[in-house]
């Protein structure tokens, strides 16, 4: 058995069980996610550019719905974990019927309003008459029946919460194989059958996710028959539940949504600075999306550990739980920074090889690696205090570091002082700084282990 510094392998793990167990699946279905959306554009790519733009329109859309449905999974999540180190099963089944009943009445408004406004909505995001003919049939085949990936969050991370991991793996893997066949079927057709082009790729991907969804309440009901889920209970929420999900939930959904409209304007401004700056940032930044996916795995299991321990009144496991969490995830991250800073130069060689966007990316992912531990510590360490109910801190921080931070640093490096691509990042790298010490402060000082949800 390999050893390092006297401890095995399976030592290590034995250690750390209970964390890698949830967020080694979160991992893997991180990545799944991610592929599912490279499946569809792979796909979609066959048809053409224009083809790709739709898509990439209607995307813009689904990525601010998805911050309040990801908003009411980690409240969901909150409330599960809590009531799962309790033991009180009656509850875990209430919060998860009242989770999916507000589920049903936000998804199904934003899709009704999808479907009344589709137009309006993609002229608004700047879809012209060669991409709207490719965009309005994806929109409506994805954006209206939002519902079904708005339920598969819930579920999921309703599972997570409980511990289990491993089944929300088993059903992304599914769907992904589902959304591939379909993809290829319902784009380009099969026999006779001519198929239906990006309208086919946007019925395979809700077609996938409802099944997910099915799937995820089949299991739910086999593998835990202790949860019940019941239709009279969703249609007939708890006003009590209802409350305390509303509470978590709407700090959560802010902060995404400060996050996502941050987004939006400084990467204006990037397109502001040049065509091989914005080439470049999008090129590090996909490569810097790996070093997420150790990030986003730990912290899953710290969200839902923390909210188990507290609700075994044992906060010190608690704290453990999440600076457990926290150590493994900076090892991953550190030492994928590592391989940013030193193969920097042979990642950027593989997307471009164009001279000054290679330059740039180079450039970037050095300073990417530098700042690993406190990117660790934004994912890490806030879904640790959301995992314990506290919403509402993460959103302010978010708020001070995106448009104070952030969006302010753009204008100021890259755009006042002409730092172009490098003051972005530096801006990026300052916000993660300085939001990752106000989260550590805030971890470490230990209010949060206090919040009530009941």
């Amino acid at each position: 058995m390999f050893k390092f510094k006297n401890v095995s392998i399976s030592d290590f793990y034995l250690k750390y069980k209970p964390i890698l167990r949830l967020a080694l699946p979160g991992m893997l279905e991180n990545i799944l996610q991610v592929l599912l959306g490279v499946v569809d554009i792979y796909f979609v790519g066959k048809i053409g550019t224009k083809a790709i733009a739709g898509v990439g329109v209607t995307n813009l859309t689904m990525n601010v719905y998805i911050a309040f449905f990801l908003a009411l999974s980690i409240a969901s999540g909150a409330l599960i974990s809590r009531y799962t180190g309790q033991n009180s099963n009656e509850n875990v089944s209430r919060a998860l019927n009242t989770s999916i009943s507000m589920g049903l009445l936000v998804a199904l408004f934003f899709g009704f309003l999808n479907l009344i406004l589709a137009k309006e909505i993609l002229g608004i995001l700047g879809a012209g008459e060669d991409i709207f003919a490719y965009a309005y049939p994806y929109f409506i085949a994805v954006a209206v029946p939002c519902v079904f990936l708005c339920l598969q969050m819930i579920l999921s991370s309703a599972l997570r919460a409980g511990g289990d991991g491993k089944t929300p793996l088993k059903v992304v893997a599914i769907t992904n194989i589902i959304n591939i066949i379909l993809d290829y079927f319902l784009i380009f057709g099969l026999f006779n059958f001519s198929g239906f082009g990006v309208l086919g790729a946007g019925l395979a991907t809700s077609i996938a996710r409802l099944i997910g969804v099915i799937l995820l309440i089949r299991y739910i009901k086999k593998i835990h028959p202790e949860v019940h889920i019941s239709f009279s209970n969703i249609f007939k929420p708890q006003m009590a539940m209802l409350k305390k999900l509303t509470k978590i939930s709407l700090p959560a959904a802010g902060e995404k949504l400060i996050m996502r409209s941050g987004q939006i304007i400084y990467g204006g401004m990037i397109i502001r600075i040049g065509t091989e700056a914005y080439a470049a940032h999008n090129i590090a930044g996909t490569i810097e999306s790996f070093s997420y996916l150790p990030g986003t795995g730990f912290s899953i299991a710290a969200a839902a550990l923390v909210g188990q321990n507290l609700g075994r009144q044992d906060k010190k496991a608690a704290k453990k739980m999440a600076a457990d969490a926290y150590f493994l995830s900076v090892i991953l991250m550190v030492t994928l920074g590592a391989v940013f800073f030193v193969g920097a130069p042979f990642l950027a060689s593989i997307f471009t090889e164009d001279p000054i966007v290679k330059d740039l990316v180079i450039k970037v992912l050095r300073i990417i690696a530098l700042f690993q531990p406190f990117l660790a510590i934004t994912l890490v360490m806030t879904a640790a205090l959301q995992g314990a109910g506290d919403t509402k801190f993460p959103m302010y921080t978010s708020f001070i570091g995106i448009w104070g931070v952030r969006v302010l640093g753009v204008y100021i490096l890259s755009i006042h002082f002409n730092f172009g691509l490098i003051g972005v990042w530096l801006a990026y790298a300052l916000d993660i700084t300085l939001r990752g010490t106000i989260i550590l402060i805030r971890f470490l000082r230990g209010k949060w282990l206090d919040i009530e949800i009941d």
